[in-house]
């Protein structure tokens, strides 16, 4: 997907690069509902995982956190604030981790450090990744559509939610099979937590209160790290605020560049 381009917010007339990464199963076209309104204040930049989209053929040897964050990586323009959703933010997470790009700010939407719930962690029950795990070999258009499901409840705008998700992901070709398992390898797998505290950059952390895939308790557990987070709490949004309640997304996106602005909403 190209760039966005609109008026000129910075110095000089240039204007900030927001760069979006989608979740598992899905696509950039994922965005395209609120493109338009960021391209108004951003360069927008959507780039597919590696196995997804427009990148379906271009994949790792080895579909691992550390291999595609690198290849992700190596798209983003220096100085870009960098929005990683579900899936995305983790790639995000470990890319900041890393300093795999100069990255101004980090923005993670509907994510967690870990996925998968284990005591006291809220996150999503084990047992739920590996029947996904098991049915994507049987019938793995029905798998994504199941989970695209999951994404949506509880949001009193579900059904419509859940058909823009649809709608977009039919916009670009069919993600790769090995992305998919890949993927979901990563969300049962990947434990970020400890490493957290290390990232020097600052965070913007958004939650969806009625996300049943990342509950907004994890914002405790993430506090007790000692970090400076700047928390934002969708009330009425599930897993994909940016898809149901599109205007205060990208209303909250806008301060992304007020030197005065640092939010610490109570949840």
């Amino acid at each position: 997907m190209p760039k966005s381009t609109s008026i000129n917010l910075e110095p000089h007339g240039i204007k900030p690069t927001l760069v979006l990464l989608h979740g598992w199963g899905l696509n950039s076209g994922i965005w395209q509902q609120v493109i338009p309104a960021l391209s108004r204040q951003f360069d927008v930049l959507c780039l597919d995982l590696p196995g997804f989209g427009h990148e379906q053929q271009n994949l790792p040897e080895h579909y691992g956190l550390a291999e595609i964050a690198e290849l992700v990586a190596d798209k983003i323009p220096k100085d870009a604030i960098l929005l990683g959703w579900s899936l995305g933010g983790l790639v995000a997470q470990y890319i900041a981790l890393h300093q795999l790009a100069e990255i101004r700010k980090l923005v993670l939407l509907a994510t967690s450090p870990c996925f998968v719930a284990q005591p006291p962690w809220p996150g999503i029950k084990p047992d739920i990744l590996k029947t996904f795990a098991q049915q994507l070999h049987l019938n793995h258009a029905q798998t994504v559509e199941r989970f695209l499901a999951i994404q949506a409840m509880g949001s009193p705008t579900a059904r419509q939610d859940i058909k823009q998700i649809k709608q977009s992901l039919d916009t670009l070709p069919e993600a790769n099979m090995r992305a998919l398992q890949g993927g979901l390898e990563i969300l049962e797998q990947a434990d970020l937590r400890q490493y957290l505290p290390n990232i020097e950059i600052p965070i913007h952390w958004l939650l969806g209160r009625l996300d049943s895939l990342v509950p907004v308790a994890v914002r405790t557990h993430i506090e007790a790290l000692d970090m400076s987070i700047n928390w934002h709490q969708f009330d009425k949004a599930s897993h994909a605020p940016f898809i149901s309640h599109p205007d205060e997304f990208v209303e909250y996106m806008k301060t992304l560049d007020s030197a005065s602005v640092c939010l610490n909403e109570k949840i």
